[in-house]
């Protein structure tokens, strides 16, 4: 790995910004390592080559004429395939989308270019981001930069993996139910969810839209934040968006009291009730973690989520119900793929519409669109969705209750390090449950991140995740900065040859 492939996005931005490397030989570093080992891990389903080449030669003409430059300059950037980008293929990773081209840009991409970031391709992902393995792509899996005999995690494993082999310091994926989380955790890399409405969701195709969250996924808590800055902020054309404003969330990373103790007075809450269902090596890596904490001056305690264990069965009736509503506009009609079929027996249009649905979505998203149709439909709705909303209310009264205690939590992100390839294909419940511990932040709609700290006993990382108050993610990221500070977990890189 080149020296510049190894630098997090702040430390490129600066050495650019202080004439010290090229925005063209920046380029060229990432494009060439993706080049010789993409092929290996399929983080990538495209790469834009001579864009990003063009973008590296206007942003050297304004440095080297004394322009001023945005706050991620020079800094390469993957984008997952949910985001659209005018002129360039938003896929979701499906054939039913395949060929089709933007007609308009993502807010979120919007404002990465107002900051002078480099779009080095798009990332792969589950198909319409359902799954949580990047196996489930229409258009080829992705592999686990630290074992291509594993998966990557998902739904934004090709955003994870894109910044654990070295493609790019920074990538934007988005978090439905962990999508964010897990295969940051999996791949050794931070990841964050920000509070529902913190961040547009403006030009993301949407999947269940009460829960859709785009966020940062980068190798350390201080880019997070760098990129935060970035993508938060209101938007008139999102009607979910928040008019919050936007705190210099760098700024307060190192805003302490004490350089010894740099977060005392922080209230931890310690989700003891889930290290009741992890592996040995998770257990270890979150009792280790708030050991580290408290090291730095936060105080511990104990805290419960008493319905967070309804939380999957509760995450699985509402967003396949969002999600059966949000699929409904892929018809063949209107974009997208069409497959005719004129001699089905009820007629040409039913029949275009039944041939081009079963040839353009695959077997998960179709599983998805079954269960949330049936939950919706007359006589099952009130047993299944106006049951599952009372108990995404619970769960959200939970967290309201922990905050009059504590001012974060702390626990696992996943049940387990990576599992192989193919391991849980016939197991969607297995997989399912995967989302055990992330699945609640985005029902009750509060800030959540991961970060690597620990390596499994076959080498593998691990995550653990913070969660905390909406709108507070600078209060998680103070900690997990400075958890990084007194850890060197996120500074392991995966080994690809």
């Amino acid at each position: 790995m080149s020296s510049l492939t190894q630098l997090g996005a702040r430390q490129l931005r600066e050495r650019f910004v202080a004439g010290d490397v090229g925005a063209r030989e920046i380029v060229a570093d990432h494009v060439d390592r993706a080049g010789e080992y993409d092929s290996q891990i399929g983080a990538f389903l495209e790469i834009y080559a001579d864009e990003a080449f063009r973008r590296a030669e206007e942003l050297q003409k304004r440095r080297d004429g004394g322009e001023p430059l945005g706050k991620l300059a020079g800094v390469p950037i993957s984008i997952k395939d949910v985001l659209c980008h005018r002129g360039h293929v938003t896929s979701c990773a499906s054939r039913m989308l395949a060929e089709f081209r933007s007609p308009y840009t993502a807010t979120v991409i919007e404002r990465l270019l107002a900051e002078d970031a480099i779009v080095l391709g798009r990332t792969n992902m589950d198909e319409f981001a359902m799954g949580g393995s990047t196996e489930n792509s229409a258009l080829g899996r992705t592999c686990n930069p630290w074992d291509r005999e594993r998966v990557p995690g998902g739904s934004s494993g090709g955003a994870a993996a894109s910044v654990a082999a070295g493609f790019c310091p920074l990538a934007v994926g988005s978090d439905t139910g962990g999508s964010i989380r897990q295969p940051a955790a999996y791949c050794g890399v931070s990841g964050l969810k920000p509070t529902y409405g913190r961040v547009s969701r403006y030009g993301l195709v949407a999947f269940a839209s009460s829960l859709d969250q785009v966020g940062p996924l980068a190798r350390s808590a201080e880019d997070l934040a760098l990129a935060l800055e970035v993508l938060a902020g209101y938007d008139r054309r999102d009607s979910t968006s928040a008019p919050r404003e936007v705190p210099g969330y760098l700024e307060r990373l190192g805003a302490v009291a004490s350089e010894s103790r740099p977060l005392e007075g922080l209230r931890v809450g310690l989700l003891e009730g889930q290290l009741e269902n992890v592996s040995g090596e998770i257990r270890e890596s979150v009792t280790r973690a708030a050991d580290t904490l408290v090291s730095l001056g936060a105080t511990m305690e104990s805290v419960e989520l008493p319905h967070a264990e309804y939380g999957v069965a509760t995450y699985y009736l509402i967003a396949p119900s969002e999600c059966s509503s949000n699929l409904a506009r892929y018809d063949g009609v209107r974009y997208g793929l069409r497959v005719e079929s004129p001699d089905d027996p009820e007629g040409a249009l039913v029949g275009m519409y039944r041939a081009t649905r079963s040839a353009g979505f695959g077997a998960e998203v179709k599983r998805r669109i079954m269960l949330g149709t049936y939950a919706l439909s007359a006589g099952y709705y009130d047993a299944y969705y106006l049951k599952a909303l009372k108990v995404r209310r619970l769960i959200a009264q939970d967290y309201q209750s922990a905050w009059e205690r504590v001012d974060i939590l702390l626990g696992p992100t996943t049940p387990s390090p990576a599992f192989r390839l193919g391991e849980l294909l016939d197991d969607p419940l297995e997989l399912y449950l995967q989302d055990l511990f992330t699945v609640t932040a985005n029902l009750a709609g509060v800030p959540a991140l991961s970060i690597p700290a620990g390596l499994s006993d076959g080498r593998l990382p691990v995550g653990v995740q913070l969660q905390g108050r909406p709108f507070e993610e600078d209060v998680l990221l103070r900690a997990a900065f400075w958890f990084q500070q007194a850890t060197d977990w996120h500074e392991r890189r995966a080994e690809i040859s």
